[in-house]
């Protein structure tokens, strides 16, 4: 776990030239800010301020604000379609044949070394290079025959920047029920990519080929997704009745978030929630260690109605989530990169289109 301090030194001795012609090999140079952001301890108008303050020009900088921009795309198609984004969005997934997870993914033995050891590293780590997610999902949705629905609850259990919108909107894209074509990878681009040199698989084929047939032995078994996020006792809450409740969650621990002003802290860990959306004991612990930054912050694990009970009268106020939509006082708004880019949009094309203009302004005046 990072402080501010130190994910902000190694932002400013970030390249993101480098980032921009190696972001897609395994190897290649990355930020790791991903857990950050989803957590809301940063947020992309962050990165992007530092990234000004350093002197990076538009150009140089374009290839990382593209990834910081896809973060606030989705953030906005989540906002606009709420649970919808659970359901195939424009067309329904072609490939899908069936329910639940390859059991391939869940034991790390798709026969496939790059996804296998990505996974590996997955289950250790939290962490899982973009590329190799492209290529799970595409595995489990084209090659498994599987609904990616399933699939993408599986991973984003395991990330420590599981972000739902993020996780299940690239699903979709990759499933191609939320873009205009599938995305299918084979052994050779697999092997480009992550410096692999494994042949003769089931995915050594040119790409016309690769879904011909039918399911690979190796993907041949799927479960349902069964986890059971086991949380934190509750601590008895310390209430002062003359100062306001700012809400927290595990989207929302910004240990700047209204820093200066007199208030109870409550991080809200909700049952309910966490049966629909489970995570590991590793993205939970991870969780609270980030909440543990917060001074004064306390947790109650209940649900938000059983929490303001237990403050009658007191000012609520809390972060805008979609997780957080139930809650009731005063929202304070999410912070994108452009402010007042927002509406409902088709495609990342169509949300880049608007934003890239002022993205260019906005780096000429630096």
């Amino acid at each position: 776990m990072k402080t501010i301090t130190e994910i902000e030194a190694e932002l400013r001795a970030f390249d993101p030239v480098k980032y921009g012609k190696s972001r897609n090999f395994i190897n290649g140079t990355v930020t790791e800010l991903g857990p950050y952001i989803s957590r809301s301890i940063i947020d992309t108008r962050w990165v992007m301020d530092i990234l000004l303050e350093q002197g990076w020009s538009f150009h140089q900088a374009k290839p990382f604000l593209q990834q910081l921009a896809w973060r606030d795309f989705y953030q906005l198609v989540w906002q606009h379609k709420g649970d919808a984004i659970n359901q195939d969005i424009r067309q329904e997934q072609v490939t899908a044949q069936r329910e639940g997870v390859p059991t391939a993914l869940l034991d790390a033995c798709t026969g496939i070394d790059a996804i296998d050891e990505g996974l590996r590293e997955l289950f250790e780590t939290g962490l899982m290079h973009n590329h190799l997610r492209l290529y799970t999902a595409f595995l489990a949705c084209h090659m498994a025959r599987s609904h990616w629905r399933e699939s993408a609850r599986f991973l984003y259990a395991h990330l420590l920047d599981g972000d739902w919108a993020s996780n299940a909107l690239s699903w979709q894209w990759v499933a191609g029920t939320f873009s205009s074509k599938p995305y299918v990878a084979n052994q050779e681009n697999i092997n480009h990519y992550t410096g692999s040199r494994q042949r003769k698989t089931y995915l050594d084929k040119a790409y016309e080929e690769l879904l011909e047939g039918g399911i690979p032995q190796a993907l041949q078994e799927v479960r349902p997704f069964d986890l059971k996020t086991e949380l934190p006792a509750s601590e008895p809450l310390q209430l002062n009745a003359n100062q306001p409740v700012l809400v927290y969650n595990c989207y929302q621990l910004s240990p700047t978030w209204r820093s200066n002003q007199a208030a109870n802290r409550v991080l809200l860990l909700e049952p309910e929630h966490f049966e629909k959306y489970p995570v590991s004991s590793k993205v939970l612990q991870f969780a609270l260690e980030a909440a543990a930054q917060i001074p004064g912050l306390q947790t109650f694990v209940g649900s938000f109605d059983q929490l303001k009970q237990m403050a009658p009268g007191a000012s609520i106020v809390y972060k805008e989530h979609v997780f957080a939509r139930h809650y009731q006082g005063e929202e304070d708004p999410r912070r994108l990169m452009i402010a007042e880019v927002q509406g409902d949009f088709r495609s990342f094309f169509a949300y880049w289109k608007r934003l890239e203009p002022k993205l260019m302004k906005t780096f000429s005046k630096r």
